[in-house]
């Protein structure tokens, strides 16, 4: 066990807090984000009646990040609302890459190449367009 007043420990213990506190932060975030983009929608559609018969899903735009952006320059709240969730997605892969540098100031090479190998393959499902 290490002791409380060693280096390493607050090395340690300072990288954990920055983890958790990006990990708050973009959960507070996305969290405003949506809730903006919610009032927005609400607010130029809360008077349509919905159809029930039919499903609609998400309209293409708001699939990818260049019709986001240019829904959220039009004030668009579904588009700002996708924003959000794109946040709390970005998130964890945040601390995905914030763990590499954890594992690396920690000189841990087995951790840095798993936790490479997972960002790898995280990236590579989100970009590739595989998934349909």
């Amino acid at each position: 066990m290490k002791s409380l007043f060693s280096k390493s420990f607050w090395q340690e213990r300072d990288v954990e807090m920055f983890i958790g506190q990006q990990l708050r932060w973009g959960v507070i975030t996305s969290s405003i984000i949506a809730f903006i983009g919610g009032v927005i929608y609400l607010i130029k559609n809360g008077g349509n009646t919905p159809h029930y018969t039919e499903f609609v899903g998400a309209p293409e735009y708001v699939r990818h990040m260049p019709g986001i952006l240019q829904g959220i320059a039009r004030f668009d709240g579904m588009a700002i609302i996708q924003l959000g969730v794109v946040v709390l997605l970005a998130t964890p892969i945040t601390r995905i890459a914030f763990s590499i540098l954890a594992f690396a100031m920690e000189k841990d090479w087995l951790y840095v190449l798993i936790t490479l190998i997972v960002l790898g393959v995280i990236t590579f499902s989100i970009f590739s367009g595989l998934g349909g």
